[in-house]
């Protein structure tokens, strides 16, 4: 299993409107999150920065990825919750979330 955490940016004034976003996640989305091996999904909002934190249980993390970017419904969703978002200006090539180093784990 894999552990991913990330980091973005949420201004003020999109707050409510992501939050009441993610109150009702579309079905077909949370489909295609369990399809493509992510389990104990949580985002969290700390002022103006959004966390997120999930575990990857499949084989082959970089197709996954691919195949939920190719999926109609997650792009439709990612068209709407974008434009709240506002990426941090350490995030890596290619990324949206910026995704950040484990320093600890205990299991």
């Amino acid at each position: 299993m894999k552990r991913i955490a990330s980091v973005i940016g949420l201004p003020a004034e999109h707050a409510a409107e992501y939050e009441a976003l993610h109150a009702a996640v579309w079905p077909n989305v949370l489909a295609r999150i369990a399809e493509s091996n992510i389990r104990n999904y949580s985002i969290y909002r700390y002022g103006e920065l959004l966390f997120s934190y999930f575990e990857y249980v499949g084989t082959d993390y970089d197709a996954d990825m691919a195949r939920m970017a190719e999926d109609p419904a997650t792009q439709r969703w990612w068209a709407v919750c974008g434009p709240l978002q506002r990426p941090v200006a350490e995030r890596g090539e290619g990324q949206w979330w910026h995704e950040l180093p484990e320093v600890f784990h205990t299991g």
